[in-house]
């Protein structure tokens, strides 16, 4: 693959991972936690992928009915990448001592989203070249974003919530599911553009919605006072 083409894959979920990183600004993460998630989340599309294709092939060739489409955005796409990714997250950061505060939840879910959505953008540049590339670079990986911070702000509020745990835990999962799946439904569609366009303005709304969610969890983040005195 020519180097510049791979640098322009990888380069925006590093960015957004710097990005979070850096927004962690009362208690920042260690970097060897940071790191596993990113590179563990990327190998994980290959499983995530092989289930993906399993399913595809058996509901027959292109195109699709609306039935159809609706199995494939939700029951193999979103459901698959979601669920995947939010093992991971239970396995590799929601049990240890590091996950200490809320917005560690969603510190870790952007990781594991973006070494997923990372993979997949060398695999697309691999095999579409320059255009598909950069036109993922402004659809499917913030899509990831959205979904990755959604599910990370109810994981941070469940690590802290015992009484509520699992209930906040599966609610994350499944508004994560229920966005991943309306969002794919929109862009691969076949019977509007229009609708094409309304998922990609609905996905910079949703966005906009997540930076919410991260401020929500700075404003109640437990080092915040401790911080703000050592700054004074």
């Amino acid at each position: 693959m020519n180097p510049l083409l791979l640098l322009l894959a990888i380069m925006p979920g590093l960015i957004i991972s710097f990005a979070v990183f850096r927004v962690d600004k009362y208690e920042r993460e260690p970097l060897v936690p940071l790191i596993l998630c990113f590179v563990i989340g990327a190998v994980a599309t290959v499983p995530a992928v092989a289930i993906e294709r399993w399913a595809i092939s058996g509901m027959g060739a292109p195109p699709y009915n609306p039935g159809q489409s609706l199995l494939l955005a939700f029951g193999v796409l979103a459901l698959t990448e979601e669920f995947v990714k939010f093992i991971l997250l239970l396995v590799l950061a929601y049990p240890y001592k590091f996950f200490n505060e809320p917005l560690d939840g969603i510190v870790y879910a952007v990781l594991i989203a973006m070494g997923f959505a990372t993979w997949e953008n060398v695999a697309y540049a691999d095999r579409f070249g320059l255009q598909t590339v950069l036109l993922r670079s402004l659809t499917a990986v913030p899509a990831h974003l959205t979904f990755a911070i959604v599910q990370g702000y109810f994981a941070g509020l469940a690590k802290f919530e015992p009484a509520r745990q699992s209930r906040l835990l599966a609610y994350g999962l499944g508004l994560a599911v229920l966005l991943h799946g309306v969002y794919d439904l929109l862009i691969l569609q076949n019977w509007s553009k229009w609708l094409v366009v309304l998922g990609t303005v609905a996905l910079y709304m949703s966005l906009f919605f997540c930076g919410s969610l991260i401020r929500h969890h700075l404003e109640h983040s437990p080092f915040r006072k401790e911080k703000q005195l050592q700054n004074n």
